[in-house]
């Protein structure tokens, strides 16, 4: 008897240690997981009561703000979002039913005026009651209401626009996208829909790049010092690459070339010229470069983690492929293989030519102020890392312009102003469809805007459908339109 209590105490014994560790463990450890899980009503709760902040564009547009109702025991605050669709995936939505998304999770803390425990003791002892703290946000409103316009026109894809030198997020488009405002009702439903309006296809869609991704691959053969501009290889098609036949038949570049220059090359998108390139760079080279334009890893932006996707080659199961695996690295140089890409990770590529070989931190967020107009946090431009040397940006730049001026992007042309950018054609739903891309910055010699513009599942391609789309944007931001 003595030794089946014995028993019974230290089972009782083990089983209160595991509830003493769990509950210190979530606790302690497990607090932040929990605060940010969107399943996680508590704060919600608690906030409805707190007059939240509101989220402004650059331009000092409200698109999201609270709507105070009722009084006493039963006041609330509920949000509405005055832009409607316009910053529906990157500035998201607060609701109780459902959680939170975007801008409106990620910078919880300061749109519910959550501050450290000494200011919040002082203000209880002022009888200060708690409000959120605005958020100045980096978009430009009517960009963005111009990039919705054009590439409606054209159907699903994506629009992001950069400043090289900051990293400020100008334009971050999503469509098809929603009303914030109808998320409560409507949530089902869009859950539901196969088209997906809920996702950020700016940074959660995994879209093959097609051409665009030349530009890596010319950054990383100019900067190893492997080859120069006008390093001359042969544009015959078919050409083995990977063990395989590769051709430029029913590509942008299609067509059988003699010897080219990697400008020539660039600017006629010759795929058989950047897959030989490719291939002799090796994996490990090709894998460094990618590394450094942000490849592999989710971005740096401030958005919720699980709102991002890491650009890469996917294998089975989701798993991001490296050096180490079978890939036909030739094929990854030109944007293909199984190489998935964001709209987010193109700007940035663009971007970080156009800022000397720098790449910078994106940013949404460029202030939290206090309802009192006291500054409460400034973010500033953050460098990640110098991607390439800013002689080897140079001499991509001026590659790029040869694309614009002479080549598949002439539709990008702006008068007065020298435009850098690459094209881009995917085949899609097995040659069904394209994917049509185009990257750019502008002006060259001084790049105050970078673009990345995909359209999902079009009949045209990178020159004719997304070039256009970015030329106007960037035209609205160099207000030259």
């Amino acid at each position: 008897m003595n030794r089946q209590i014995t028993q019974v105490f230290g089972l009782m014994l083990i089983l209160f240690a595991v509830l003493v560790g769990a509950s210190s463990w979530w606790t302690v450890f497990g607090a932040d997981g929990l605060k940010d899980n969107s399943a996680n009503r508590r704060d919600l709760l608690q906030e409805q009561r707190i007059p939240r902040g509101l989220i402004l564009t650059d331009n000092g547009d409200t698109a999201a703000r609270s709507t105070r109702l009722g009084s006493g025991n039963s006041l609330r605050y509920v949000r509405t979002y005055p832009t409607g669709n316009l910053f529906s995936h990157v500035f998201g939505y607060s609701f109780i039913q459902l959680g939170r998304a975007g801008l409106e999770r990620s910078e919880n803390d300061a749109l519910a005026g959550n501050q450290n425990e000494f200011s919040s003791i002082v203000d209880e002892l002022l009888n200060r009651p708690q409000e959120g703290f605005d958020l100045h946000t980096t978009l430009d409103a009517g960009a963005q209401r111009l990039a919705r316009q054009l590439l409606a026109g054209k159907g699903r894809g994506s629009v992001v626009a950069i400043e090289p030198k900051t990293g400020r997020v100008r334009v971050m488009l999503s469509l098809p996208d929603y009303d914030p405002n109808n998320i409560p009702q409507d949530f089902k439903q869009l859950n539901r829909d196969p088209s997906s309006p809920l996702f950020n296809r700016a940074t959660q869609s995994g879209y093959p790049p097609g051409s665009t991704m030349k530009v890596v691959t010319a950054s990383a053969a100019l900067d190893s010092g492997r080859y120069t501009p006008n390093s001359v290889v042969s544009g015959k098609s078919p050409k083995i690459v990977g063990g395989v036949p590769l051709s430029n038949c029913c590509t942008e570049g299609s067509g059988n070339f003699g010897a080219l220059t990697l400008t020539e090359a660039l600017a006629k998108s010759v795929n058989t010229v950047w897959g030989e390139v490719g291939e002799k760079l090796g994996k490990n080279t090709m894998f460094e470069y990618m590394r450094r334009f942000g490849f592999d890893s989710k971005p740096p932006i401030d958005l919720p983690r699980d709102e991002l996707r890491s650009s890469g080659v996917y294998g089975r199961g989701g798993k991001l492929l490296d050096e180490h695996d079978a890939i036909d690295i030739g094929r990854v140089a030109i944007g293909q293989e199984r190489l998935n890409v964001t709209p987010l990770q193109m700007a940035e590529v663009a971007a970080t030519i156009a800022n000397g070989g720098v790449r910078m931190r994106p940013q949404l967020v460029d202030r939290v102020v206090a309802r009192d107009g006291r500054v409460k946090e400034r973010r500033k431009p953050e460098e990640v890392q110098r991607v390439i040397k800013e002689s080897t940006a140079r001499e991509v730049t001026q590659m790029m312009q040869g694309v614009v001026a002479n080549g598949t992007a002439t539709a990008a042309q702006i008068p007065g102003v020298q435009v850098a950018g690459k094209t881009g054609t995917a085949e899609v739903d097995n040659g069904a469809a394209n994917q049509a891309w185009f990257i750019a910055f502008a002006p060259a010699n001084d790049p105050k805007v970078a673009i990345a513009v995909t359209v999902e599942r079009t009949q045209g391609e990178g020159g004719t459908v997304a070039a256009p789309i970015a030329k106007q944007i960037m035209q609205y931001l160099l207000g030259k339109g």
